[in-house]
């Protein structure tokens, strides 16, 4: 690998590759960190894209991605990306400049990311559904210098930028997209970066996004040794993919768990990945039967929503489904299992700590239980002082490993790091035999059908309609899709509730965040349930919910 300028790190193990020290200034302090294990395994310099396409770079007519009838082979992949790293750097780019990634699940998509990694740039992956200001205010927190953005997905970007001119302070990036006839011919023409930039395995690869539970863009920084933890923890033990493996499924690449399933984990084995860009459940079972997919990863509302439509398919060629983003119940895996035969591979992990660090295992499942600890990991459950608590007692998901929380220039890091463990927000129990049962999250967060909500962004989207008043969104329990969004909502004055208003605040919520945000079931009230100084007290809202469906109502 060549080195580019190496300023002293931050971090520990050596100097940074990283020209721009932005991101090495805006880690936490070393004492807000969390213990991290098994990182003594990993040399003091490494780059992971370098890393990821080794086992392909050996057998270079192997397919790496499949989408419709195109296929990129792993020698036209590490083309791709040498080429579109070179553009980037000869655009002016150093490394530790970051890049903000628009683009559907695509062969484009992942060698953008990958690019970056290998030019020593920061990528910055984005959902393809988010709108202008959320586009935003994410740019806001990562400063890019550049925007990466499949051509079809650039009216927002346009419109993001146009915004940025106004704030003070912030750099407003330039714009390139695949798609577009100058730039495709200008990434062609590009001379292959031969060799990836030297970057330390403490230097920052990837900005992943989670909005959290306050609506408040939170960015969390993963390294490039984090990239390689994954795979040789849960990669290794848990998937267990091979060169012979067909992959697919749902999960955004701009997700962790989309990150791992389709560019990290089958990259590093030399697996063949089908990427969808509408991933429907007659599209998925297409291309599981087309494709003869061994493996198939997606969250749990797609397996409810593929079990009655499973009959008179050809799923054999599964070895197994892997499933995360929102608990999977036991009657879903018992049908889906049922319909098809496959077992279903159910596992928690987060943002923060880049992918699954507890699940079940092939040939060792149990419905309903989210797992064991993946080896390289330790998990716990504790009260709130952080003791250990028994058997079968409700307490915090806390977690170490060779992966962890370092929030991006955010105070909330005290809150997920607590005595050097990644506090989750789940609340759990383990059982004697050391099984992990999921219970509940321990605040506002709303995750549905996979995708993590904040409520009070859903608010303020609604409150920006002239006909709301006031409003509160909680996330109610729902059989298909884990919760799903409601709001309860005071109209303005002159404003008649009813199902002409509830349609029209649901319209203007899609069109002002992303789709899947919208509250899908809307109540009106004329008051919300507050205390005695003013704050709506949606716990109260939530056990009334509780107690409609306790009762059948």
């Amino acid at each position: 690998m060549t080195d580019a300028a190496s300023p002293l790190s931050p971090l520990a193990g050596g100097a940074s590759a990283h020209v721009d020290p932005f991101c090495a200034q805006r880690l936490p302090p070393p004492e807000q960190w969390p213990v991290l294990t098994g990182i003594e395994r990993y040399p003091e310099r490494l780059n992971a894209a370098w890393d990821l396409l080794a086992t392909g770079r050996a057998r270079p007519d192997a397919v790496a991605y499949r989408r419709g009838d195109d296929a990129w082979t792993y020698g036209e992949l590490d083309d791709r990306v040498r080429r579109l790293a070179a553009l980037l750097a000869g655009e002016g780019l150093v490394p530790g400049n970051r890049v903000l990634i628009r683009g559907f699940n695509s062969p484009e998509t992942a060698a953008a990311i990958l690019a970056c990694l290998h030019a020593g740039l920061v990528a910055v992956p984005t959902m393809p559904l988010l709108r202008a200001h959320e586009l935003g205010a994410i740019a806001g927190r990562a400063e890019p210098a550049v925007v990466l953005t499949e051509t079809r997905l650039r009216a927002e970007v346009d419109t993001m930028v146009s915004g940025m001119g106004a704030d003070v302070g912030v750099p407003t990036p330039q714009v390139r997209a695949w798609g577009e006839p100058a730039f495709d011919a200008a990434w062609a023409a590009a001379e292959p970066m031969a060799e990836p930039v030297a970057t330390a395995a403490t230097d920052v690869a990837l900005l992943l996004f989670t909005s959290g539970t306050t609506g408040v863009p939170k960015a969390a920084c993963q390294l490039h040794r984090d990239i390689l933890a994954i795979c040789d923890t849960v990669g290794d033990a848990i998937y267990q993919l091979g060169p012979d493996d067909v992959v697919t499924g749902t999960p955004p690449l701009a997700f962790a768990y989309g990150f791992g399933a389709f560019c990290a984990f089958p990259l590093r084995a030399g697996a063949c990945t089908v990427l969808l860009e509408q991933a429907g459940p007659d599209a998925l079972l297409d291309a599981i039967e087309r494709h003869r997919a061994t493996v198939v990863f997606t969250a749990p509302t797609a397996y409810r929503a593929l079990t009655p439509l499973a009959a008179g398919r050809d799923l054999s060629s599964l070895r197994y489904g892997a499933s995360a983003g929102e608990t999977l119940p036991a009657p879903t895996y018992e049908a889906f299992r049922a319909a098809t035969g496959v077992e279903l591979l159910d596992g928690i992990g987060s943002t923060e700590l880049l992918h699954v660090f507890l699940s079940n295992q092939i040939g060792n499942t149990r419905p309903g239980s989210t797992g064991i600890d993946v080896p390289g990991y330790r998990c716990r459950v504790v009260d709130d002082d952080g003791t250990e608590v028994g058997p079968d007692e409700i307490g915090h998901l806390e977690v170490q490993g060779p992966t962890g929380c370092l929030y991006l220039d955010d105070e909330r890091q005290t809150v997920y790091v607590r005595d050097g463990w990644n506090r989750t927000g789940d609340l759990y129990t383990r059982d004697a035999e050391g099984w992990f049962w999921y219970q509940s999250r321990a605040d506002d967060l709303i995750v549905t059908a996979g995708y993590n909500v904040a409520g009070p962004e859903v608010e303020a989207a609604l409150l920006a309609h002239p006909a709301v008043a006031e409003c509160a969104v909680i996330g109610v329990p729902d059989p298909q899709r884990g919760m799903v969004i409601k709001a309860f909502v005071v109209p303005a004055a002159g404003h008649e509730p009813g199902d002409e208003l509830a349609h029209a605040l649901q319209d203007h919520a899609k069109a002002t965040i992303a789709p899947f945000k919208y509250p899908r079931a809307v109540e009106f009230r004329e008051a919300l349930p507050k205390t005695g100084t003013g704050k709506i007290q949606r716990f109260v809202l939530r056990q009334e919910e509780l107690d409609r469906q306790s009762a059948g109502a």
